[in-house]
């Protein structure tokens, strides 16, 4: 959303299956749930800070890039089967829509809009996109559909077309919150340059910690993605710290730092941080899993 206010190795992916090792945190970086539907008196979350009380299991991610960007017309109506969206929008996002399409056109965004957040909170990412394809083209000044349809896009694992997207969403708002998803999109695509740079602008941007950590995670993988696993883990151990009351942006560094560790044969380095992190959060990921292969 608006600044102030907001909602793997593989550069050739060819026809061979890319290993699980380069797999690790494909597209994990974009988190449940959607800004735009927090209070409306209050600044909605990031998607990092969302995801705190909402960790999810760890999940292969796709790597077949379709940019297939056919959809459906927007209704002139109500969409089917719903006459009203079981949440309101945020006034600034009603605001935010009215001006990028007017008065008339808006209520139907808003109530297309409200299906899309639905769908992608609950992980129906194509169910998201196909909602949200029509109202992206003609609401293409809002920062909040932008946003939403970069993130559903990275989700399906359409890295370019979420670059765009997310790229637009950057460019309406002046916010750095999706830059570690957009290092991730360029990572999926072999340009780890672009990475590198992305994640440059983000650390130059003072970020709020979370969106720094996942932004690191990014840049790690990539450098491992690249052989260069002492480089990455180096990273990340300078950013480790101790903390009583871990956040979930902790865990996730200690949960990438521990595959890293794996896969650079330091086993009991990795037993011990996946131990940790399967202390403090017994569903995060695969955590258990990982833990008891290396027994």
């Amino acid at each position: 959303m608006a600044r102030g206010r907001s909602v793997r190795n593989a550069p050739d992916f060819g026809e061979r299956e890319p290993d699980e090792a380069a797999r690790r945190f494909r597209g994990s970086v974009a988190r449940k749930g959607a800004r735009l539907v927090a209070a409306e008196d209050q600044r909605p979350r990031s998607e990092v800070e969302r995801a705190r009380s909402e960790p999810e299991r760890w999940e292969p991610e796709v790597w077949v890039e379709d940019d297939d960007e056919a959809g459906d017309e927007l209704p002139t109506g109500a969409s089917p089967g719903r006459t009203r969206p079981e949440r309101s929008m945020p006034e600034h996002v009603k605001n935010e829509l009215a001006d990028a399409v007017g008065n008339g056109k808006s209520q139907s965004i808003e109530r297309r809009l409200a299906e899309a957040v639905k769908a992608y909170e609950r992980d129906r990412y194509q169910d998201a996109l196909t909602t949200l394809r029509p109202v992206a083209r003609v609401a293409p000044m809002s920062a909040t559909v932008r946003e939403l349809h970069g993130l559903t896009l990275y989700r399906l694992g359409k890295w370019t077309a979420a670059l765009r997207e997310l790229d637009a969403f950057h460019a309406l708002t002046g916010s750095y919150d999706q830059h570690p998803v957009i290092a991730d999109c360029y990572r999926a695509n072999g340009r780890f340059r672009k990475v590198e740079a992305t994640f440059e602008e983000l650390r130059k941007s003072s970020p709020a910690p979370d969106v720094l950590t996942e932004g690191r995670i990014v840049m790690a993988m990539a450098m491992a993605d690249r052989g260069d696993l002492a480089g990455a883990t180096e990273l990340l151990e300078r950013a480790r710290t101790k903390v009583r009351s871990p956040q979930l942006h902790h865990l996730r560094l200690w949960y990438a730092l521990a595959d890293l560790y794996e896969r650079a044969g330091e086993l009991p380095r990795a037993r011990a941080l996946f131990a940790v992190v399967l202390d403090q959060d017994p569903g995060l990921f695969d955590t258990a899993d990982r833990l008891n292969a290396l027994a």
